[in-house]
């Protein structure tokens, strides 16, 4: 399965397995963008990455941290 922007839950959720030392309150999303470009499943363009996106994906991964 390859990742896309749009799956913000499925990439928190892989964040969080692949960095559980983070905490996704104090992320910037330079750094957060990085990360899940780096994910070995996310597979999609940079250039459809937005803040909006990056918040999303960032709400998400404080959601499945709780």
């Amino acid at each position: 399965m390859s990742l896309k922007w749009t799956d913000s839950l499925d990439i928190a959720i892989e964040l969080e397995e692949a960095r559980p030392d983070a905490d996704p309150l104090k992320v910037n999303f330079v750094d957060l963008r990085n990360w899940v470009m780096e994910l070995e499943s996310f597979d999609d363009d940079s250039e459809h990455c937005g803040e909006r996106i990056l918040e999303a994906i960032q709400m998400a991964w404080i959601e499945e941290r709780d």
